[in-house]
């Protein structure tokens, strides 16, 4: 028998990420292609597609969804687009895998998650790190009571966007730390604990009217464990990359759970003394774009899929409203 067509995909915009998060992957995952690409200019896509190898370029998003070779899209657009688009190409017969955070807000996410389902077709949030054999490690220890009862879950991602002009800075395209990187580690709590918290306290401090630069925010979930994010796009907090896990028994620490394949660290440290871990793997790229071709072709469940991504915004939303801030998009 003949190999399957492989998966054809195409691309709306010309982002940065998607030499990192998509191109490149595709040439380490068997049974992929990137076989277009369409841009608001029309000479960017040409010479994205030139620099990539992507052999063919639509002048317009619209006119690649109607390219009836092309059996799913990556959306990498701005925040505040994710749900038109998205939406646009799930009624035009593609799966669709949209990056994080997945819409402007939950309500965005809810028909998103609707088109899907009356498409008939896959919509997978991007949370490249749920992919890597870390992620599984991770919550294998949380759920083997090495740690004994949870007690306190806390998670942060901050790093220096020093770019004031960003799109991640700007209000009308749904940006701000708490979309941009809180969506990172707000994933992380609710991962860990297996559970939805509410949110008791968040203080935000801005770079420009309803913009946060940064984020900090506490939770509580229903049997008694609390949790704590902090995140940040520009503060005092240049860079830190972590979660912690703290039990009545033990204390899991882990640096970089976001993109462990550039490095990474898991430390166990209780009565027992302390160990380290280092979990080997591809890119977390690379196996995202592995388990969305399996749950296409195959059926295979993901971790971040349609109804998880809603669960997410509403947290966010509830962290921008508990700061004093409304939810992008409203």
């Amino acid at each position: 028998m003949s190999d399957p067509e492989p998966l054809k995909i195409g691309v709306l915009g010309a982002a940065r990420i998607v030499p990192m998060a998509l191109v490149r992957p595709a040439r380490e995952v068997p049974g992929v292609r990137v076989l277009a690409v369409a841009a608001r200019e029309a000479a960017r896509a040409r010479a994205f597609a030139r620099k990539h190898g992507i052999p063919r370029v639509h002048p317009t998003y619209a006119a690649l969804l109607s390219d009836p070779e092309i059996d799913a899209i990556y959306n990498p657009l701005p925040n505040s687009l994710h749900c038109e688009w998205s939406i646009r190409a799930l009624q035009a017969g593609k799966h669709v895998l949209c990056e994080k955070p997945i819409a402007s807000n939950a309500d965005e996410a809810e028909r998103m998650a609707k088109a899907a389902a009356e498409a008939g077709r896959l919509l997978v949030e991007a949370f490249h790190y749920r992919y890597h054999p870390l992620a599984a490690r991770m919550e294998e220890i949380v759920r083997s009571g090495e740690l004994g009862r949870i007690e306190h879950i806390e998670a942060s991602l901050c790093f220096p966007l020093a770019r004031p002009g960003d799109i991640r800075y700007r209000h009308d395209l749904a940006g701000g730390a708490t979309m941009d990187a809180g969506c990172y580690v707000i994933n992380i709590l609710r991962f860990l604990a297996g559970a939805e918290p509410e949110v008791t306290w968040a203080k935000a401090r801005l770079s420009s009217p309803e913009v946060d630069r940064r984020m900090d925010a506490e939770f509580r979930f229903a049997d008694g464990r609390t949790a704590k994010i902090t995140c940040s796009l520009f503060s005092t907090s240049l860079l830190r990359l972590s979660a912690r896990v703290r039990g009545d028994r033990a204390e899991m620490r882990v640096f970089n759970p976001i993109a462990p394949h550039l490095f990474h660290r898991l430390a166990v440290r209780g009565s027992q003394g302390r160990r380290v871990e280092r979990v080997r793997g591809d890119a977390t790229y690379t196996h995202q774009l592995r388990a969305f071709l399996s749950a296409i072709r195959a059926g295979t469940a993901v971790p971040t899929s349609a109804q998880d991504a809603i669960a997410n915004m509403r947290v966010i939303d509830a962290v921008y409203e508990k700061a004093g801030l409304r939810p992008r998009g409203s």
